[in-house]
């Protein structure tokens, strides 16, 4: 749970949030945010689960149980992208 902090904060930059506007999501307050960020306050389990939905990952991911990996894309054109998308959806259904 060490890395809560540093993995909310990197969703939460990766989808340009403002710490404000994901306290108005979550009913909260920016100073809540903050204090999750830097590790003060770890949020409730509601909280945690709201933070998943938000950013579409596990509860285990937000507490770093779970490593998720990432693909550069960088440099690919958008059908390329759109191409290994629809090959990794095709994966996943067998």
């Amino acid at each position: 749970m060490v890395d809560f902090g540093y993995t909310l904060r990197a969703l939460r930059l990766r989808e340009k949030i403002t710490q404000s506007q994901l306290a108005e999501r979550l009913g909260l307050t920016k100073s809540v945010i903050s204090a999750y960020e830097t590790g003060l306050r770890m949020p409730s389990y509601d909280v945690l689960i709201h933070i998943a939905r938000i950013f579409k990952v596990s509860t285990d991911y937000l507490l770093g149980v779970e490593v998720k990996r990432e693909i550069d894309l960088s440099g690919l054109t958008s059908d390329e992208v759109d191409a290994l998308l629809k090959l990794i959806q095709a994966m996943k259904r067998k």
